[in-house]
């Protein structure tokens, strides 16, 4: 018992001097090109003005979702769009040549996660819930779930060297009720920075404005001109800020900012990573409210 205490104070000692001296560094891991910047756009562009490191990553290549386009040439064209958007919110984007409706959480992908999150020494790791319509979703959700520990075990992927202390794991929002509903613990108000979000998003040109609005029998109505399609995109993607994100809002801020915001990115906390306080998660969301 008292070397299981001593390991976890210096786990946590190290945690917080790494904190205080240098950058934080995030991995936001999704399913295709885009997800990640859909859920944690406005909070990673926050990072980003603010020196942090911040790493998008899709595990497969988007290379199926179209009407009219599909395997490699599709890759390709996802691929300069992910990078485009990464450039335009001052993230680092990464497409994984994986097929798109294809992944499954297999021991091989699961070593692939690990390896990037050690490789980028993450503090914090953000990715879908386990519970979504799409298969692709849920199973990245598995394999960075099943990465979560091991990405501090040195005989696992030994080839890149393990993290001393283990990252904060969390999810990002969603509207899934069963079987547990999303969980806002943790609330950032992107509604000064929305529109930069966006503006993000809006690079993923053949999802938003083509492949999306085909799929909801909206295609023939899009907007031509770039202004209009941004505001056409910022109404499609506002999330609702349910009360539990506004009370989450006000515990992380204050009244004021739960009353007023207008735009939120919430997480939810994942059991198996490592478990924080209040005051390692302003340490790690240095936007949030003093």
């Amino acid at each position: 018992m008292k070397t299981t205490i001593i390991l976890l104070l210096s786990c946590f000692f190290a945690f917080t001097t790494h904190a205080q001296n240098s950058k934080i560094n995030v991995v936001v891991i999704g399913a295709h090109p885009d997800d990640a910047d859909v859920d944690v756009g406005g909070t990673a562009y926050q990072y980003a003005q603010m020196g942090h490191n911040v790493l998008f990553v899709s595990l497969t290549n988007g290379d199926a979702g179209h009407f009219s386009k599909g395997g490699g040439a599709l890759a390709k064209i996802r691929m300069k769009e992910a990078e485009e958007a990464g450039k335009r919110i001052g993230v680092t984007y990464k497409v994984l040549d994986n097929h798109d409706a294809e992944l499954m959480p297999t021991l091989e992908l699961r070593h692939d996660i690990i390896r990037i999150i050690r490789n980028w020494n993450a503090d914090v790791v953000i990715t879908h819930r386990p519970y979504d319509y799409h298969p692709d979703h849920r199973n990245t959700a598995i394999a960075v779930q099943d990465a979560a520990f091991l990405v501090t075990v040195p005989n696992v992927a030994p080839d890149v060297p393990a993290l001393r202390v283990n990252p904060v794991f969390l999810y990002s929002h969603d509207n899934f009720q069963k079987p547990n509903p999303f969980q806002p613990d943790i609330a950032v108000d992107i509604s000064a920075v929305f529109d930069k979000k966006v503006y993000g998003m809006a690079a993923h040109e053949s999802q938003f404005f083509e492949w999306l609005p085909w799929l909801n029998g909206q295609l023939d109505g899009m907007p031509d001109n770039e202004q209009e399609r941004l505001e056409w995109l910022g109404e499609m993607r506002l999330i609702s800020i349910t009360p539990d994100m506004r009370k989450s809002l006000a515990k992380w801020y204050d009244s004021e900012t739960a009353e007023q915001a207008t735009a939120v990115e919430a997480f939810e906390i994942c059991e198996f990573g490592r478990h924080p306080s209040d005051e390692e998660i302003r340490m790690l969301f240095p936007m949030l409210g003093k």
